[in-house]
């Protein structure tokens, strides 16, 4: 059986910097593939569409491809997004604006059609007219791992039907396992006996896994990128599929230019962008969401850990296979209905100091001297989650806010002997019933981007963050000042320390707001004085 790798880091790596490849970065990416015995090159996508600034490699125009050193043996590839193809019978005339010349007279020679379930039917004529100008022609199905066996039979029986040199399945969230990629295989085949190619994403490190499957049992199309650059997880990793391929072919090949070009190019890029798969990218292959979202989520300063995590556990509930910006600000609600609650801040905090402990190790470092303190001047200490490094019998209460974490912390919060501030009746109603018999002090909280407001029974927050929560609390319970330990923020460059600093400075702008004070080491805009100097 003759093995394909096809390459398609200029097409799907453009993701992140908009297909601006410079000519030159392109002509040593050739030359690298080409020594390290890699097939087919896909060099972008082919589009009419132009919004927006993006590079050369988001065209792969005619006139992009004359101007590169392509080394003979080496097949190029571009890609054409079916939406350009479907919906107002046009389809031939849009072929022929992307495709002005033959392939006798191009330097394309592969057209892969890359395509969702719905789309496929109305784009399969492509291929008539494509075939016919002498381009080889693959179509590359996406989102097929969560359709059923019936569904997948019906789309090899019209994929039978036209002339296809290849039918790609894409495991588009990264959901597949070696199991799955061999059961969708057994359904293609019942009404596809053509050759057969792979797209695997690497959200669960299975990528090479699920390609090898593939290719053992008969696929003959490999795809990878360089370091697996791609949306999100990125995908099987060119690198290492080569090695693979020499091995299988036992031939040799050259690995030096490529790996010359990772360490000089692709791995300060991926530094720059994070592709490549983590834990979240993991989950989001094991619930079929699609990757985007998590993508999305991690570019944006707004998320915080738990939040990604809600999130995740909202759409795997919902549905996430489609991506909508709309859905996703949406799971940022992460509260049910109007600020609400039954506890009033004032009966507790009124007229009196306040000992919040943050989550950072600056507590234990310093417990010594903030218990010398405690024990002093009798502030009232409020711990934030579950921070336990001072001794129990000097916190009063406990506060937290955001349901993923209390999810993951009920178990020790029924340890914990302090009641907890939280909105309660705001929260889902399997986070209440984790929270079982504890006492709960109901303060409601709802989020609104900029937004500090600070009511009797609850407040609106720029943010779910448990620290923004503790400010409301404290501020519409009228305490006298306010003093943090734990708040050690993070370095310079991090921009979980800039987020903070903005919603503290967004604190500190409201006439309400309490004076703040930093008693141990912090890297926020914070007034800050030594817990050593107030111990007495």
């Amino acid at each position: 059986m003759h093995m394909k790798v096809l390459d398609c880091t200029l097409r799907d790596g453009g993701y992140y910097n908009n297909w601006n490849f410079t000519t030159e970065l392109a002509n040593d990416y050739l030359k690298a593939m080409q020594a390290a015995r890699v097939d087919v090159v896909e060099l972008g996508l082919r589009s009419l569409i132009n919004k927006g600034f993006k590079g050369p490699n988001a065209f792969t125009t005619e006139a992009y491809l004359d101007s590169l050193d392509i080394p003979a043996g080496l097949s190029v590839a571009v890609m054409v997004n079916a939406t350009e193809l479907v919906g107002e019978g046009t389809q031939n005339k849009t072929l022929a604006a992307l495709f002005p010349f033959p392939a006798s007279e191009s330097k394309v020679d592969v057209v892969r059609i890359a395509c969702h379930v719905h789309e496929f039917k109305e784009a399969l004529p492509a291929s008539k007219w494509l075939k016919d100008r002498g381009f080889a022609v693959g179509f590359n199905l996406m989102q097929v791992a969560d359709r059923s066996r019936q569904e997948i039979e019906a789309l090899a029986q019209e994929a039978s039907q036209y002339p296809l040199d290849v039918l790609y399945f894409a495991d588009s969230m990264g959901s597949m396992t070696p199991a799955d990629t061999l059961n969708i295989l057994n359904a293609f085949r019942v009404h596809w006996s053509g050759p057969m190619g792979v797209h695997t994403h690497d959200n669960k490190g299975l990528a090479l896994q699920n390609t090898l499957t593939a290719y053992n049992e008969g696929v003959e199309w490999l795809d990878a990128t360089v370091t697996g650059m791609g949306r999100g997880p990125g995908n099987a990793r060119t690198e290492e599929l080569v090695i693979e391929a020499a091995e299988i072919r036992n031939s040799a090949m050259n690995l030096v230019p490529l790996m010359t070009l990772i360490r000089q190019f692709f791995q300060p890029l991926k530094a720059q962008c994070g592709w490549g798969s983590n834990p979240y990218y993991y989950l989001s292959g094991k619930y079929g969401i699609h990757p985007t979202y998590i993508q999305e989520m991690l570019g944006d300063s707004r998320y915080s850990e738990e939040d990604v995590l809600a999130t995740i556990e909202h759409l795997k509930t919902e549905g996430g296979k489609k991506f909508s910006f709309n859905t996703l600000d949406a799971t940022r609600n992460f509260y049910v209905g109007q600020p609400r609650g039954s506890w009033r801040p004032a009966d507790l905090f009124a007229g009196r100091e306040v000992l919040l402990l943050g989550t950072g190790p600056g507590v234990a470092e310093h417990r010594k001297a903030l218990e010398a303190y405690i024990k002093h001047a009798k502030p009232i200490v409020v711990a934030m989650n579950t921070q336990s490094a001072v001794s129990q019998s000097l916190i009063d209460v406990r506060i937290a806010c955001h349901p993923v974490r209390l999810l993951a912390d009920c178990d020790h919060y029924a340890e914990l002997p302090q009641p907890l501030i939280t909105p309660a009746s705001m929260l889902r109603e399997d986070v209440r019933c984790a929270l079982g018999d504890k006492k709960l002090l109901d303060y409601g909280l709802a989020v609104e981007e900029g937004c500090f407001s600070f009511n009797e029974y609850s407040c609106v927050l720029p943010s779910s963050l448990v620290v923004c929560y503790a400010l409301a609390v404290l501020t519409s319970g009228n305490a006298t000042r306010i003093l943090m330990a734990g708040f050690d923020g993070y370095s310079a460059d991090d921009p979980r320390n800039a987020e903070m600093n903005t919603i503290l400075g967004l604190y500190q702008d409201q006439a309400e707001a309490k004076d703040l004070l930093s008693i141990t080491e912090t890297r926020y805009d914070l007034p800050a004085k030594s817990v050593y100097g107030l111990a007495g």
